[in-house]
C-alpha cells in the first residue's frame, strides 16, 4: 500500500468544496442572465411601464394661464405677439 488513493479516502481536500461551489455560482449566473435577458427581450420592467406625457405648447400654456385669470387681457395679447 504505497500509493496514495485519491477516491477512497478523504484526499479530495478543498478541491470537491471549490467544484461544487463553483457549479452552483455558475448555475445561479446562468438563471440570472436568462431572466435578464427574457426581461429585456419582453419589454418589461418599471422604465417601460411609465407612460410619455404630452408636452403643452407655449401658445397652449399662455392660453390657459389667461383663461384661469393668471394674467391680463394686454399682458395675454403682448406675449401672443411675442409668440407669433
Amino acid at each position: 500500500m504505497g500509493y496514495y488513493d485519491m477516491m477512497s479516502g478523504w484526499g479530495g481536500g478543498w478541491g470537491g468544496w471549490a467544484m461544487g461551489l463553483s457549479m452552483i455560482v455558475f448555475v445561479v449566473g446562468v438563471v440570472a442572465l436568462t431572466v435578464w435577458g427574457l426581461r429585456g427581450v419582453a419589454g418589461s420592467g418599471p422604465a417601460r411601464a411609465v407612460p410619455q406625457v404630452a408636452r403643452e405648447s407655449a401658445a397652449d400654456v399662455l392660453k390657459r394661464r389667461y383663461a384661469a385669470g393668471e394674467i391680463e387681457a394686454a399682458e395675454f395679447e403682448q406675449k401672443r405677439r411675442d409668440l407669433f
